[in-house]
């Protein structure tokens, strides 16, 4: 059986590091779910989700030159989810989509709001350096401080 990249294969897990498990997928060959791919949700230990022989199914990520493999647990998962899913996904359109005029007109006010924040901030910001700098300078003696 090849390996190609958007295949779905099931493997066993054969081994599981700090930074993902590796996947003996037959035929000699082992991929590598990194554990940013083990979940959609953020995971801090990957031996809470995965045990040694586990059963998983995986799709292949990657295949490179060197015969390494990347894989994924959770893009594996999203195909069976997606008809059930895809239409409050359509729904919900976090960014890039259509905004109504409240909303642009919100956000330019949020942009002008920053702007006019950011611009005090510095204001304050150089007077304080100078203030410092000229606080340093006259405790050493004026600029250029002292030779030895």
């Amino acid at each position: 059986m090849a390996i190609e990249v958007g295949s779905k294969v099931t493997g066993k897990v054969s081994g599981i590091t700090n930074f993902g498990a590796f996947v003996d997928l037959g035929d000699n060959k082992t991929g590598l779910v990194h554990i940013s791919e083990v979940s959609d949700r953020y995971v801090k230990d990957i031996r809470e989700e995965l045990q040694m022989g586990q059963e998983i199914l995986v799709k292949v990520l990657t295949v490179g030159n060197d015969g390494k493999i990347g894989l994924s647990i959770r893009k594996a998962q999203e195909k069976a989810l997606e008809p059930a899913a895809a239409a409050p996904r359509e729904a919900h359109r976090p960014s890039g989509g259509y905004q109504n005029s409240r909303n642009r007109s919100a956000n330019t006010n949020n942009k002008q709001d920053f702007d006019s924040l950011m611009s005090s901030f510095l204001k304050d910001s150089e007077d304080r350096l100078s203030t410092l700098k000229r606080s340093t300078e006259s405790k050493r003696g004026g600029r250029g401080g002292r030779k030895g």
